[in-house]
């Protein structure tokens, strides 16, 4: 159904039933539905958060800035760990980071990024924006709108979007579609306002997933109905 998805994989989905750090099954697996949309044809880039080792907010006594730079170099660890299994697979991938570290990636330069993509490449977007006080899902949205991505794919560890917490309400309501401007009227937690308005502005469908279901990735690039579609 797509020609070119970019995913956004949560830190807390990389690392499974832990919480925290990496789960080697679960990168495992995710390795292999990405292996399987690259052989059907897909371009496919990816933007991974930090959340399995720090999140910027979890520094309250600390300076903000300083607090999300830590966060983005908690992405670069997860980015990198995906590079490996991925690269284990055979399948050529470049890690690119919003802030400089030449020794271990690339700059994020976006024609760089397209002709990786017209070569066969996945690619890995590091480090969100670049710049604090901006949440990963924010450089998930902005690479979106940047690679002309025909979907953004929000793989997290609830299957979809709900009107309020399930793990804390049995009568929590999953919504199978939902407009751009229900999911900011409501303030659902799918992703933060400044993302939303970007792939709103920009006319980008998201489908927000769990991806601890099996085959959802594969699911939701093919155009299968999984989780919930905001658009």
């Amino acid at each position: 159904m797509y020609k070119r998805i970019l995913l956004k994989i949560s830190g807390e989905a990389l690392a499974g039933e832990h919480g925290v750090g990496i789960d080697p099954k679960r990168v495992d697996d995710v390795v292999n539905q990405l292996v399987t949309l690259h052989n059907n044809g897909l371009q496919i880039g990816i933007v991974v958060g930090g959340g399995n080792f720090w999140r910027g907010r979890q520094g309250t006594h600390m300076d903000r800035t300083t607090a999300d730079h830590m966060g983005m170099l908690a992405t670069v660890m997860n980015a990198l760990a995906l590079q490996d299994a991925i690269e284990a697979k055979n399948i050529s991938t470049r890690v690119q980071t919003a802030i400089s570290i030449n020794q271990i990636a690339e700059p994020y330069i976006l024609r760089k990024a397209l002709k990786h993509f017209d070569k066969g490449r996945i690619v890995i977007f590091a480090c969100g924006t670049g710049n604090p006080y901006f949440s990963t899902d924010s450089g998930a949205a902005l690479r979106a709108a940047e690679i002309k991505a025909d979907v953004l794919l929000m793989a997290k560890n609830i299957d979809g979007v709900y009107d309020k917490d399930p793990n804390k309400f049995k009568d929590a309501h999953k919504y199978d579609r939902i407009t751009y401007m229900d999911v900011i009227n409501q303030g659902l937690s799918v992703m933060d306002l400044t993302s939303i308005t970007m792939c709103k502005e920009n006319n980008i469908p998201i489908i927000a997933f769990g991806l601890n279901i099996p085959n959802s990735l594969v699911d939701a690039a093919m155009g299968e109905k999984i989780g919930t579609l905001i658009s």
